[in-house]
Parts: structure tokens; C-alpha cells; sequence
């Protein structure tokens, strides 16, 4: 009963567009039927069926290519910002905070004496042993060179070669007695915060102490398997080209650990004048 309703419906309400015959299959329940409707009638019941809809895929394809262009549009503004371009071709890696400890170490035990105000350090890590080296350091160098008469241990060296096959950028996390300033490709930097400690001269206010030791370069830090050796190189660069290289062995006790022994990687020496102080601190 509800299917003749439907059909009857159906037929007067589409008299006027085309027409609709309904056969009944032979191998079918009565309740199902074949119907076949003219083109027009289709046309006119499911219009999405037969419209063409281009404009709409036209819009969203224009969409989709606009938001591209603003991506790639993008992209290129970011890469031409100022300093998008002054990324090192090295890639600089954190120096881990137990590591100043061994570099406030060295500083105080090897390089201050007691006029000493101001120490300038360069910025970037040194990958070097020498002035003149060629090529990053390797095994060879050690063996050739038998620093501390080949005592070293082997995954000690093998951990310093890898530590520093990369140059790395040294923070203001130094804890040395005395103010510090960075230097980066022969210029010095802006203080950080205050690093730089002004001291008082009688009768004067504060100026910046006139006693600078400039200055100071160091490698990354390398440790043994078992965290009980260190190995780092320390340099010093006066401004008359005089200098020294210095490869410093560290070896831990406890929770402390203690400068074991030093070991001059290279020197450029000059007349030594009597006001000045030794090159390392006693």
C-alpha cells in the first residue's frame, strides 16, 4: 500500500516533464520493482547527477594553488630575514655546565695572578692542537707528538678527536675570581649582563682594570668511558703574537676533580721585560 501511494504520487507529479513505467520482475518478490524514467525526469529529481559542476572544482583547485604560493611566498621571506643566512656551516653543540668547572679550574690555577682584573675568551671552541696544523686533529697527531709520554688513555683521546670535529660557542657560564669578556674573530663583545667587574682606584670612581689577559681559548672537554679522565686544550694569544698552546689532563677523586698534569702543546715566546708576569701562573 505504501509503495502505490508513492507511485501514484510520483506519476502526477510528473505528467508534465516525462514519463515513468514500472514493470514488475518476474523473479523478484511483488514488493520490488524496475523502474525506468526518462532522462529528463532523472534530470529533474537528482540534478547531481547530471550538472556538470565546474565552477565549484575550479574555485577550490584556485584555492589550493593560492595557498601554496603564499607557503612557498613565505619560506622565501623567512630565508632573506637578516642572520636567516648567518648560520656557521659548522654545527655548534651546548657545552655541558660540568665542563666550566674544569675551565674555571685551569683559569684560576694556571692564568690569574693575583693583578690580574680581566681575562677576554674567545667566543668559539678551538678544533686545533697548534697554530700551524693542518686538518682537524687525529689519533696520529697524539701518537706522533707523545703527549705525556703516551699515558693517555686510548677512548680518552678517541673521545677528544670527536668532541671537537665541531666548533661550539662558550656562554657566559664561567666562575673564575675576575670579570670576563668574550671575543669573537679578533673583536670583543659587548659585556654580558655584568661580567665585566669594575674596580676602585684611590681617589678615582670605578674604571675598568687596565690588567687584561687576552686571550683565551679553549677546545670541548673530553671525558673517559668511565668519567674518571679529562682531557681539554687551553691556549693563551697576547696581542705582541707571543702565546702558548696547553694540553691539560684532569683526573677525578671523589666527586672533585684535579688538574693531573699539563703538557705544552706549542710556544711563541718573546724577550720577556720584568714588569710582565710568567706566562702561567705558579
Amino acid at each position: 500500500n505504501c509503495w502505490r501511494r508513492h507511485r501514484e504520487r510520483l506519476l502526477r507529479s510528473t505528467k508534465a516533464i516525462g514519463s515513468i513505467e514500472f514493470y514488475r520482475a518476474r523473479d523478484v518478490p511483488p514488493v520490488f520493482w524496475i523502474i525506468y524514467a526518462s532522462p529528463r525526469l532523472v534530470h529533474v529529481g537528482f540534478p547531481e547527477l547530471t550538472v556538470r559542476r565546474t565552477g565549484r572544482y575550479a574555485r577550490t583547485m584556485m584555492n589550493r594553488l593560492i595557498v601554496v604560493i603564499a607557503a612557498v611566498l613565505f619560506v622565501n621571506v623567512v630565508l632573506c630575514l637578516p642572520g636567516a643566512m648567518a648560520v656557521p656551516d659548522q654545527k655548534t653543540d651546548a657545552i655541558p655546565a660540568e665542563d666550566y668547572a674544569l675551565y674555571d679550574q685551569v683559569v684560576t690555577s694556571k692564568f690569574l695572578t693575583s693583578s690580574t682584573q680581566l681575562v677576554v675568551i674567545e667566543r668559539m671552541t678551538r678544533l686545533r692542537l697548534s697554530p700551524d696544523q693542518e686538518g682537524s686533529t687525529t689519533v696520529g697527531v697524539f701518537q706522533e707528538q707523545g703527549y705525556f709520554n703516551d699515558e693517555l688513555p686510548t677512548d680518552m683521546i678517541r673521545e677528544f678527536i670527536s668532541a671537537n670535529r665541531r666548533v661550539s660557542r662558550l656562554e657566559g657560564r664561567f666562575h673564575f675570581a675576575v670579570g670576563y669578556r668574550f671575543a669573537t674573530e679578533g673583536r670583543l663583545e659587548e659585556p654580558e649582563v655584568s661580567l665585566v667587574r669594575p674596580i676602585t682606584v684611590a681617589g678615582s670612581m670605578p674604571v675598568q682594570a687596565p690588567l687584561i689577559l687576552d686571550r683565551l681559548a679553549f677546545s670541548r672537554v673530553a671525558r673517559s668511558l668511565r668519567n674518571d679522565h679529562a682531557l681539554l686544550y687551553v691556549e693563551t694569544l697576547r696581542p705582541d703574537g707571543t702565546g702558548a698552546g696547553f694540553l691539560v689532563w684532569c683526573r677525578r677523586q671523589g666527586r672533585s676533580w684535579t688538574l693531573f698534569d699539563t703538557e705544552v702543546a706549542w710556544t711563541i715566546q718573546a724577550r720577556l721585560d720584568p714588569e710582565e708576569g710568567p706566562l702561567l701562573a705558579p
